[in-house]
């Protein structure tokens, strides 16, 4: 693995313009760009508050709706838009699969990055949002990098993992959108964690997408840092998924030219 990673790091340049030309293609010929990065999560805040704050009356712990959804909506955004660019890139880029000596784990990588790019975008609006319902600075915002660290590696995991199993099996494109739906309503993104019974939340937080949008909340909306039983897991299940996707990625790269 070490041997791979020195590999790739001498790329980085070229991760670096790939991530630049996957922004592109997402955005060319948009009427609206990448303005799309930030419409998405707002709109689909928009939405939620409308449905479960007015008709639903979905409880959120005090806090506003439209902040409630929107801080999970953040990184939920970022790993889904990953994993649905990410799981064709191999596919959609065959002929630098087939002809060109880099290494192919770039591809998906690149669109993780692209993806953070528009999570950065969409962060400015987030932003505002705070300011506008004056939720004070509390010092546990300095959680925020290790999270969004945390939330990279869980991307990469599933999107090098779903990546290498589309080679080999195309039905994963068609499962992947239905797959996300599912994950996102096993997810407390548009309802707390307080909401899950409290003898199923150990099980729940095996989720490290559920323990991701908690601690996000606990760390902006409420100052306090994510509990113990909430970081381990999510930690622990992220890093080691990466690790796994890696060397299941690498073992089986050399085929990849001759299924595709």
């Amino acid at each position: 693995m070490i041997p791979n990673l020195i590999r790739l790091s001498n790329y980085r340049y070229f991760l670096f313009m790939w991530v630049v030309r996957e922004i592109n293609l997402r955005y060319k010929q948009a009427f609206l760009g990448a303005t799309w990065a930030i419409l998405q999560p707002l709109v689909l805040t928009f939405i939620f508050t409308v449905i479960f704050s007015r008709f639903l009356k979905v409880p959120t712990d005090g806090i506003p709706y439209p902040l409630f959804s929107y801080t999970a909506l953040l990184p939920w955004t970022f790993i889904a838009s990953s994993i649905t660019f990410g799981t064709s890139s191999l596919v959609n880029n065959m002929n630098l699969v087939t002809k060109v000596n880099v290494p192919r784990e770039v591809l998906p990588i690149a669109s993780v990055g692209g993806s953070l790019v528009d999570f950065a975008a969409s962060s400015l609006v987030y932003i505002g949002l705070l300011l506008f319902y004056r939720v004070p600075i509390y010092a546990t915002i300095l959680w925020i990098p290790y999270l969004i660290l945390v939330q990279i590696c869980l991307a990469i995991g599933v999107t090098l993992l779903l990546s290498t199993l589309n080679v080999f099996y195309r039905d994963i494109r068609f499962a992947v959108p239905l797959a996300i739906q599912i994950w996102m309503y096993a997810s407390p993104v548009i309802y707390p964690l307080s909401a899950v019974p409290e003898e199923l939340q150990p099980l729940y937080l095996l989720n490290p997408a559920a323990g991701l949008i908690e601690s996000y909340r606990s760390v902006i909306l409420r100052g306090e840092p994510p509990t113990p039983a909430i970081l381990v897991p999510m930690t622990v299940i992220s890093v080691l998924l990466l690790v796994f996707s890696y060397l299941f990625f690498k073992r089986l790269e050399w085929r990849f030219a001759d299924v595709i």
